[in-house]
């Protein structure tokens, strides 16, 4: 949604969430309180230059970008491995609703790209 005029941008890239499992016994820091029974939510675009985040290692915890190598723990709120990224890739905390699950709050950080960008 557009914070400014609260549009839903449908078919938007910025709206695509990846969705993963994990023990929740193995969560750190605010990955704990982000899931619901281990299961947490990214953003499925990379903050490094956004390419979508395809490949996910579940043994490890780690969510992969395959366009520039760039890796995240999943476990400890998206916190970049290993690669170009300089960002963790943004979490989505979820709530459950009855039985339903939810998105809690708003993405942890705003979805944006660093490759390009004048700093």
């Amino acid at each position: 949604m557009a914070p400014a005029n609260k549009i839903v941008r449908n078919g938007s890239r910025l709206n695509e969430v990846l969705l993963v499992r994990l023990d929740p016994k193995m969560l750190l820091g605010a990955s704990q309180s982000d899931s619901v029974e281990g299961v947490l939510a990214y953003s499925a675009l990379c903050p490094h230059a956004g390419c979508n985040v395809t490949t996910w290692t579940p043994e490890e915890g780690r969510l992969s970008c395959d366009c520039h190598s760039s890796e995240f723990d999943a476990r400890a709120s998206g916190k970049v491995i290993d690669g170009p990224a300089s960002r963790p890739l943004p979490s989505l905390p979820l709530k459950l609703s009855g039985d339903v699950l939810v998105v809690a709050r708003p993405f942890s950080a705003v979805i944006r790209f660093d490759e390009g960008l004048d700093e």
